[in-house]
Protein backbone atom coordinates (compact mmCIF):
# COMPACT_ATOMS: atom_id res chain seq x y z
CA UNK A 1 0.00 0.00 0.00
CA UNK A 2 1.29 3.54 -0.80
CA UNK A 3 2.23 5.87 1.91
CA UNK A 4 -0.19 8.53 2.89
CA UNK A 5 2.00 11.29 2.48
CA UNK A 6 5.43 12.53 0.46
CA UNK A 7 7.82 14.85 1.62
CA UNK A 8 10.59 16.50 -0.38
CA UNK A 9 12.76 19.16 0.62
CA UNK A 10 12.71 22.45 -1.60
CA UNK A 11 14.69 25.23 -2.24
CA UNK A 12 13.42 28.44 -2.80
CA UNK A 13 14.93 31.14 -4.83
CA UNK A 14 13.95 34.72 -4.19
CA UNK A 15 15.10 37.35 -6.45
CA UNK A 16 16.24 41.46 -4.89
CA UNK A 17 15.93 43.82 -7.08
CA UNK A 18 15.38 48.26 -6.34
CA UNK A 19 12.42 48.86 -5.42
CA UNK A 20 10.70 52.25 -7.44
CA UNK A 21 9.87 53.99 -4.94
CA UNK A 22 11.41 55.71 -2.74
CA UNK A 23 9.59 54.25 0.24
CA UNK A 24 10.58 50.82 -0.99
CA UNK A 25 14.57 50.13 -1.18
CA UNK A 26 14.52 46.69 -2.47
CA UNK A 27 11.61 44.21 -4.44
CA UNK A 28 11.20 40.83 -3.78
CA UNK A 29 9.77 38.30 -5.81
CA UNK A 30 10.44 34.05 -5.78
CA UNK A 31 11.12 33.17 -9.06
CA UNK A 32 12.46 29.63 -8.61
CA UNK A 33 12.55 26.25 -6.59
CA UNK A 34 14.81 23.59 -5.95
CA UNK A 35 13.36 20.06 -5.64
CA UNK A 36 16.00 17.79 -3.46
CA UNK A 37 18.19 21.06 -2.14
CA UNK A 38 20.01 20.97 1.08
CA UNK A 39 20.29 23.50 3.72
CA UNK A 40 20.49 27.14 3.02
CA UNK A 41 20.56 30.15 4.49
CA UNK A 42 20.37 33.10 1.92
CA UNK A 43 23.11 31.90 -0.75
CA UNK A 44 23.89 33.72 -3.68
CA UNK A 45 23.24 32.46 -6.39
CA UNK A 46 23.43 35.05 -9.89
CA UNK A 47 24.14 38.41 -9.52
CA UNK A 48 23.32 41.25 -12.31
CA UNK A 49 23.47 44.21 -11.56
CA UNK A 50 21.74 45.48 -8.40
CA UNK A 51 19.48 42.63 -8.77
CA UNK A 52 20.49 39.30 -6.96
CA UNK A 53 19.24 35.60 -6.78
CA UNK A 54 19.26 34.02 -3.50
CA UNK A 55 18.45 30.54 -1.90
CA UNK A 56 16.75 32.51 0.79
CA UNK A 57 14.97 28.65 2.46
CA UNK A 58 15.30 25.39 2.19
CA UNK A 59 11.56 23.90 3.11
CA UNK A 60 9.71 20.82 3.16
CA UNK A 61 7.11 20.25 0.14
CA UNK A 62 4.30 17.74 1.56
CA UNK A 63 1.68 16.26 -0.25
CA UNK A 64 -0.81 14.13 1.67
CA UNK A 65 -3.40 11.74 0.37
CA UNK A 66 -6.43 13.91 1.20
CA UNK A 67 -5.83 17.00 -0.25
CA UNK A 68 -5.28 15.28 -3.99
CA UNK A 69 -8.30 17.28 -5.29
CA UNK A 70 -6.68 20.50 -4.46
CA UNK A 71 -3.13 19.56 -6.31
CA UNK A 72 -4.99 17.62 -9.01
CA UNK A 73 -6.51 21.53 -9.64
CA UNK A 74 -3.15 23.05 -9.52
CA UNK A 75 -1.83 20.08 -12.26
CA UNK A 76 -4.56 21.24 -14.90
CA UNK A 77 -4.17 25.52 -14.48
CA UNK A 78 -2.56 26.57 -17.27
CA UNK A 79 1.10 27.12 -16.18
CA UNK A 80 1.32 24.50 -12.84
CA UNK A 81 2.75 26.07 -9.91
CA UNK A 82 3.98 26.09 -6.92
CA UNK A 83 3.05 28.62 -4.25
CA UNK A 84 5.77 30.06 -2.08
CA UNK A 85 4.48 31.73 0.94
CA UNK A 86 6.48 34.26 2.67
CA UNK A 87 6.36 37.18 5.21
CA UNK A 88 7.36 40.53 3.22
CA UNK A 89 10.76 42.45 3.94
CA UNK A 90 10.29 45.11 6.44
CA UNK A 91 12.73 47.84 5.93
CA UNK A 92 16.20 46.43 4.98
CA UNK A 93 15.32 43.06 6.49
CA UNK A 94 15.11 40.07 4.37
CA UNK A 95 11.57 38.60 3.74
CA UNK A 96 11.33 35.09 6.00
CA UNK A 97 10.00 31.94 3.71
CA UNK A 98 7.37 30.39 5.98
CA UNK A 99 6.41 27.74 3.51
CA UNK A 100 5.73 26.00 0.13
CA UNK A 101 2.82 24.45 -1.37
CA UNK A 102 1.29 22.41 -4.77
CA UNK A 103 -2.27 22.60 -3.02
CA UNK A 104 -4.44 25.47 -4.96
CA UNK A 105 -6.87 25.90 -2.46
CA UNK A 106 -4.34 25.86 0.33
CA UNK A 107 -2.48 28.88 -1.91
CA UNK A 108 -5.85 30.83 -1.95
CA UNK A 109 -6.22 30.29 1.66
CA UNK A 110 -2.98 32.20 2.03
CA UNK A 111 -3.68 34.69 0.03
CA UNK A 112 -6.89 35.57 1.77
CA UNK A 113 -4.92 37.12 4.28
CA UNK A 114 -3.37 39.77 2.82
CA UNK A 115 -0.41 39.73 5.08
CA UNK A 116 1.65 37.39 3.47
CA UNK A 117 3.13 37.28 0.09
CA UNK A 118 2.23 34.36 -2.33
CA UNK A 119 4.29 34.17 -5.77
CA UNK A 120 3.74 31.35 -8.02
CA UNK A 121 6.51 29.89 -9.40
CA UNK A 122 6.69 27.01 -12.81
CA UNK A 123 7.09 24.08 -11.29
CA UNK A 124 10.11 22.33 -13.05
CA UNK A 125 9.40 19.05 -15.13
CA UNK A 126 11.15 17.03 -12.22
CA UNK A 127 8.62 18.13 -9.53
CA UNK A 128 5.56 17.72 -11.78
CA UNK A 129 6.33 14.53 -12.61
CA UNK A 130 6.78 13.63 -8.82
CA UNK A 131 3.30 14.97 -7.95
CA UNK A 132 1.75 13.75 -11.31
CA UNK A 133 3.19 10.42 -9.73
CA UNK A 134 1.43 10.81 -6.06
CA UNK A 135 -2.29 11.83 -7.90
CA UNK A 136 -2.06 8.55 -9.91
CA UNK A 137 -1.21 6.66 -6.78
CA UNK A 138 -3.76 8.06 -4.44
CA UNK A 139 -6.02 10.65 -6.33
CA UNK A 140 -9.86 8.78 -7.13
CA UNK A 141 -12.20 11.28 -8.55
CA UNK A 142 -15.43 11.39 -6.81
CA UNK A 143 -18.71 10.93 -9.43
CA UNK A 144 -20.87 13.73 -9.46
CA UNK A 145 -24.70 12.95 -7.71
CA UNK A 146 -26.96 15.53 -8.26
CA UNK A 147 -29.11 16.63 -5.37
CA UNK A 148 -32.86 15.25 -5.76
CA UNK A 149 -35.89 17.06 -4.35
CA UNK A 150 -38.19 15.63 -2.45
CA UNK A 151 -41.94 15.06 -3.56
CA UNK A 152 -42.51 16.85 -0.21
CA UNK A 153 -45.23 20.03 -1.26
CA UNK A 154 -44.22 22.98 0.73
CA UNK A 155 -46.50 25.38 -1.00
CA UNK A 156 -49.83 24.51 0.39
CA UNK A 157 -49.88 25.69 4.17
CA UNK A 158 -49.33 28.50 5.73
CA UNK A 159 -48.05 28.37 8.98
CA UNK A 160 -48.30 31.95 9.46
CA UNK A 161 -46.01 34.98 9.47
CA UNK A 162 -43.28 36.35 12.28
CA UNK A 163 -43.24 35.22 15.45
CA UNK A 164 -46.43 33.82 17.01
CA UNK A 165 -45.47 35.22 20.75
CA UNK A 166 -45.95 38.41 19.17
CA UNK A 167 -49.26 39.62 18.55
CA UNK A 168 -49.74 41.53 15.28
CA UNK A 169 -52.97 43.56 14.20
CA UNK A 170 -52.13 42.48 10.37
CA UNK A 171 -48.92 41.52 7.82
CA UNK A 172 -45.99 41.67 10.05
CA UNK A 173 -43.72 43.35 6.89
CA UNK A 174 -45.53 46.50 7.26
CA UNK A 175 -43.30 49.31 8.49
CA UNK A 176 -43.94 49.38 11.95
CA UNK A 177 -46.52 52.42 13.22
CA UNK A 178 -46.35 54.39 16.22
CA UNK A 179 -48.71 53.92 18.77
CA UNK A 180 -51.10 56.13 20.21
CA UNK A 181 -50.59 57.39 23.46
CA UNK A 182 -46.98 56.34 23.79
CA UNK A 183 -44.30 59.00 23.57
Amino acid sequence: MPAPQALMPLGIVLRRRPGVTRWLRWSWQAVDVLPGAGPAAWTELRREGDVVDYHAATVPLELFRTDTEAYAETLVGAVPSVAVVYEPARGDDRPKVLRATVSAYQAQDELDSGELVVDPVRMPPGLLAWVDEFLREHHAPEPFVKRRRDRKRTDMKEDGKGDPRISQASDVYRAPSRQRGAK
